[in-house]
């Protein structure tokens, strides 16, 4: 299955968390979405089969205009053979969401929204930086429900510092009483140079804590699990039939092309990411040389695939690495895998190794150990 991802680089401000590639400026917005148009067109021939998703990231794509969003799927129509049933999602802050908003994007291919809600409390959003309110939290999965769009998935944070377990659970029971049908969930991590970052260090806010976070990834699970959410993903908890195609690829390796600043590519054999300086993209994309790339050894590979793999249900294959891998990775696999499940660390179902509920939060820790460290 293949996907199109398109990073959209531009926010109405800074979450103090946040790492990702972005600008506040729409200085260059313009110049930025026809470079994105002519990639697109100059890479049609990296994917052959048919798209089936089409993701919308950022940045904020919901704060560009339905014009621009348009162009682009224009140029993704006409240089690419799409399903006639795509999944095609569009990531969206609820400040940017307005019924106008929306009639106009009903005129679109899009038919998820991906709303990064984050919390609905007030202080919260406040600590975040985000640029929305509580009402505003409140009030825009309706909106888009009216609007008639039904998949709806919400972006929570848990794990916030002075956030009690009281204000977690709030959260989590106002997304069920919106009936949303996903909800992807992310631990509040303090990554290098976010704002976040320096005003911990300077004292200003309090750090975060794992033992904060490990008790409300517990409480996420019980109370997901008792409104008929699966846990198909470490962070990622869906109703049936409203699993994300377009992440489930990537965790299940299948290719995928990244268009826009920092947008990663992926072809089975090799990594492919565009610049993440929308200036040298700019620069860059008529000479060919506005990305990097590396290709993948045998142990890449397979490191990517335990990697990707033991986050989600579908685990990995013990069947598929004695066929696809050298031998010596499944022996170190098995031996490895022996121990962790007499330990109650991972299950082993026939074919397929998972990682235990109770061991969940662990995963990337847990997953590390069975690496292949040299080829």
């Amino acid at each position: 299955m293949a996907g199109i991802y398109i990073h959209i680089p531009f926010c109405k401000q800074r979450c103090y968390y946040c790492d990702f590639h972005f600008t506040t400026s729409l200085k260059n917005k313009d110049a930025i979405i026809n470079a994105i148009v002519f990639e697109l067109e100059i890479r049609k021939t990296e994917i052959t089969e048919e798209v089936k998703t089409i993701y919308l990231g950022g940045g904020t794509p919901s704060i560009i205009e339905t014009s621009d969003i348009k162009k682009i799927f224009d140029s993704i129509y006409k240089n690419y053979s799409v399903s006639p049933s795509p999944e095609v999602t569009i990531e969206a802050n609820p400040d940017d969401i307005t019924i106008e908003k929306l009639a106009e994007l009903r005129q679109t291919p899009i038919n998820r929204f991906s709303v990064g809600i984050q919390t609905f409390h007030e202080k919260d959003l406040k600590f975040m930086n985000r640029a929305h309110n509580k009402s505003q939290a409140d009030n825009c999965i309706p909106m888009i429900q009216n609007a008639g769009f039904d998949n709806i998935t919400i972006d929570l944070i848990y794990g916030v510092p002075n956030q009690t377990n009281e204000e977690w659970l709030y959260n989590l029971d106002r997304a069920f009483e919106l009936n949303v049908p996903h909800i992807s969930a992310y631990a509040l991590t303090v990554e290098e140079k976010t704002p976040l970052s320096k005003l911990i260090q300077s004292g200003k806010y309090p750090n975060v804590s794992d033992e904060k976070a490990f008790e409300d990834f517990k409480t996420l699970i019980s109370k997901t699990k008792e409104q008929g959410f699966v846990q198909y993903e470490i962070s990622n908890f869906g109703k049936d039939g409203y699993f994300s195609k377009h992440n489930s690829s990537y965790w299940k390796g299948d290719q995928y092309l990244g268009v826009g600043p920092s947008a990663h590519s992926f072809n089975g054999v090799e990594r492919r990411w565009n610049l993440a300086n929308n200036k040298m993209y700019l620069e860059g994309i008529n000479s060919n040389k506005y990305f990097e790339k590396e290709s993948l050894t045998e142990a890449d590979t397979f490191n990517e695939y335990l990697m990707t793999g033991l986050r989600t249900i579908w685990g990995v294959s013990l069947q598929k690495i004695s066929s696809d891998f050298h031998p010596s990775f499944i022996t170190n696999f098995v031996n490895t895998i022996n121990n962790l499940q007499q330990e109650g660390i991972v299950v082993v179902n026939g074919d397929i190794v998972t990682i235990a509920e109770n061991s969940k939060f662990q995963t990337d820790g847990i997953t590390s150990e069975l690496f292949v460290v040299n080829n």
